[in-house]
């Protein structure tokens, strides 16, 4: 079953567990080094080219973003908190992934100016339209 509100806590609470205070999120070190009980170290440098979606210059992050919370979600970290009952397709995996990179409470810091698509994809590092995503999941509109 599909809940954002409690998928987004969940987020939170991991980025939380990594200490990470401002982006951009360091995708490629939570991957590498995770915490006890989580997955198992990630060589980022072992990933195939077509692994990596380069369409934009942030699409790479993304890909990693998407890599990281199938990681979540398949640990023993994140099967203590019922993520795979929470997760179930794809559009879900992309959808966490936008929450790991662009956490609420950072998103929530924003001054209303930079709340934006354009300013957010700069600020996270993330492709202008996974930003805007992200808006509309955490406002319903944009």
């Amino acid at each position: 079953m599909f809940d954002l509100k409690k998928l987004d806590m969940i987020a939170s609470e991991l980025i939380d567990t990594f200490d990470i205070k401002a982006p951009p999120i360091p995708i490629e070190s939570m991957l590498q080094h995770p915490m006890t009980d989580m997955w198992e170290e990630v060589d980022i440098s072992k990933l195939s080219g077509g692994f990596l979606s380069i369409k934009e210059i942030y699409s790479p992050r993304m890909s990693l973003a998407r890599l990281l919370a199938r990681h979540v979600v398949n640990s023993t970290w994140g099967k203590a908190r019922a993520m795979p009952d929470l997760v179930a397709n794809e559009e879900e995996y992309h959808i966490l992934a936008r929450m790991l990179i662009m956490p609420h409470k950072m998103v929530s810091a924003l001054s209303s100016g930079a709340r934006n698509p354009t300013a957010m994809s700069f600020h996270f590092e993330v492709p202008e339209e996974d930003a805007r995503q992200r808006l509309v999941e955490l406002t319903g509109r944009l």
